[in-house]
């Protein structure tokens, strides 16, 4: 694979990051949000590693900004811990005679 070629990720509501650069996650991140919210996958798990925490802060940092973030927390122990985090999105609602 080209190091310029897109990296194609399954949109399932699991966004594993050990594979991304620290630089990659900016705009990895919301973009992978939106893309679930226009699936209408409003629960997302966003796996950062425990490490040295780095990575979870920069998550945690586009989440507390992000408008389509309702709510996110720490994983439970079955989800990954302090390594994962656990995304609530708003989804868009259509209209009623759409």
């Amino acid at each position: 694979m080209e190091e310029d070629e897109p990296v194609r990720i399954p949109i399932d509501g699991v966004l594993d990051l050990h594979a991304f650069r620290a630089e990659e996650v900016k705009r990895l991140v919301p973009d992978y949000l939106e893309e679930c919210r226009r699936q209408g996958i409003a629960h997302v798990r966003i796996i950062h590693g425990k490490g040295t925490g780095s990575l979870r802060r920069t998550v945690l940092g586009l989440l507390q900004k992000n408008p389509h973030v309702a709510s996110y927390k720490t994983a439970g122990p079955s989800g990954g811990g302090w390594g994962a985090t656990e995304v609530v999105l708003k989804i868009r609602r259509l209209p009623e005679n759409w």
